[in-house]
């Protein structure tokens, strides 16, 4: 069967789910340091707001650092005052153009509260894709019901619709296992 325009409305909305559940839960801290914890962070700099990868180059120093070389000396304040309002729990040092921050060792509380928190977006998104796929069915119906697809075709588009989100669902729970493993180290 070809592919219609639905199913690959289907896939553009469910890699759209996708990517934002691995955008949202990358952010989210586990016990190594990353830079994606504090990259998407917002800056006010010059009158604008704008991502802290755009103002400055994120690194890791071995064992619970991120640093964050700022490229104008003019935004370190603002750095600083981003960071620290973020709901992270971290502090900044200044040290010249750099501004260091010192991960805290994470408690066995704060992992468990860490991972039903992952758990919870892992919902959302779930329940997205479930909202993609019910919304993809009333239009295939829809085109059933304007004597546009035969009884065999709906069968078939449903059948694929329903094997594309237990494909994202997969991936879901791909993604929802790899950072609760990376969360408990």
């Amino acid at each position: 069967m070809p592919e219609l325009p639905v199913t690959q409305e289907l896939q553009r909305k469910l890699a759209a789910v996708l990517a934002g559940f691995e955008r949202e839960v990358k952010g989210i801290r586990t016990g190594r340091p990353s830079p994606a914890l504090v990259e998407d962070l917002k800056v006010s700099y010059y009158d604008q707001t704008l991502p802290l990868k755009q103002i400055g180059s994120l690194s890791v120093s071995p064992p619970r650092d991120l640093l964050v070389q700022v490229w104008d000396k003019e935004a370190i304040q603002g750095v600083v005052k981003s960071i620290e309002a973020s709901s992270l729990g971290l502090s900044a040092q200044v040290e010249g153009s750099v501004v260091r921050l010192r991960l805290p060792e994470l408690s066995r509380e704060r992992r468990e509260e860490l991972i039903r928190h992952v758990k919870r977006v892992a919902e959302q998104h779930r329940i997205q894709i479930r909202h993609v796929r019910d919304e993809v069915n009333r239009e295939v119906q829809k085109q059933f019901d304007a004597k546009a697809l035969s009884e065999d075709q709906r069968f078939a588009l449903r059948e694929s619709v329903q094997e594309s989100v237990d494909e994202a669902n997969q991936s879901i729970e791909t993604i929802l296992g790899r950072k609760t493993k990376e969360i408990e180290e």
